[in-house]
């Protein structure tokens, strides 16, 4: 389990001709944006390349993968993009698992479960790491990588507005600006576009609200129930873990949800909190100002005070559920 540079990373690629990415379970714009923006970028150099997700990839996303279609291949090399366990590939685990050969992430977290791995955290999203890529890929980005790669950044810093956004990162748009992506259609679509569905769930998040500690903490819940009524997507949910961080006051930002696979917490957090490390005491991680993990319970409350003492802890508050 070797820990690669991103020259060595691009050389292993060009040695394949068949070659399978991953992307994480609950898809979001930096997993599917890098994933479809390599295999367009592999399918330039005469590859063959499929993209798969354990779950369904939200209709939102379909400008970036309308276009791909799926080709049959027999043995393939397999990398997977954005996905810092192997426990993050959800139904792929299981076929998948222990047969990636080459992660390519931006996780600090990574747990080097893939054979070959290239990671850096400093970097905003994984859709950074494949844009420095494909020069050593001998690949020019075209405005088809170039919207893929853009939504990927885009999304992944909050439309450039969270604290992992660098000068790097804008730069990085910048250029993919240049290359024809199409910045303000995606930035509306994916910011300033709402579902009936979305206008639910955020009603529904808002009636759940809850602080704790002085307003420190704050959660929201959202169990099946409340998803399944609401006639919403699992595209719906894209950024509505930041709703309870938006809070003024408000240190930790806690999303619970309720799903078929368990209670899934999502914390965002400003300094001096971080959120990487409340998640790890449940298994899970991601990055300082966003992390994630599922919570072993037997009911959402006891998932909820789980993950709120967790925090309170963190924060060095005294919490009595």
């Amino acid at each position: 389990m070797a820990r690669l540079t991103l020259t060595a990373a691009a050389n292993k690629l060009l040695e394949q001709d068949n070659i399978l990415v991953l992307c994480h379970r609950y898809p979001d714009g930096d997993t599917i944006g890098s994933a479809f923006a390599l295999g367009f970028a592999l399918r330039k150099l005469g590859k063959k390349v499929n993209v798969m997700c354990g779950d369904i990839f939200p209709s939102v996303y379909s400008y970036i993968f309308e276009n791909f279609e799926p080709e049959a291949m027999k043995e393939k090399f397999v990398v997977a993009v954005d996905v810092a366990d192997r426990s993050m590939l959800g139904m792929l685990e299981k076929p998948y698992g222990d047969k990636v050969d080459l992660c390519i992430d931006h996780h600090g977290s990574n747990s080097f479960y893939a054979k070959d791995t290239y990671v850096d955290a400093n970097s905003a999203s994984a859709g950074e790491i494949i844009w420095a890529l494909l020069p050593k890929l001998g690949v020019e980005a075209d405005k088809q990588i170039a919207n893929a790669l853009y939504t990927a950044v885009s999304t992944d810093t909050g439309c450039f507005k969270y604290s992992n956004t660098t000068p790097k990162t804008l730069r990085t748009a910048a250029k993919l600006l240049d290359i024809g992506a199409d910045g303000a259609k995606i930035n509306t679509l994916m910011f300033d576009t709402m579902s009936m569905g979305r206008l639910k769930l955020e009603r529904a998040a808002l009636e759940s609200i809850k602080f704790y500690c002085g307003g420190k903490i704050a959660s929201v819940v959202l169990t099946s129930e409340m998803f399944e009524s609401s006639g919403a997507s699992e595209g719906d949910l894209e950024g509505l873990s930041s709703l309870p961080r938006k809070v003024e006051g408000v240190v930790v930002g806690i999303f619970l949800r309720e799903t078929a696979n368990g209670y899934k917490a999502s914390v965002r957090t400003h300094q001096p909190a971080n959120a990487c490390t409340i998640c790890k005491q449940f298994g899970g991680g991601g990055h300082s100002a966003a992390a994630g993990s599922f919570i072993k319970a037997d009911s959402v409350e006891e998932a909820l005070d789980k993950i709120v003492e967790a925090a309170a802890m963190h924060l060095g508050e005294e919490y009595v559920g």
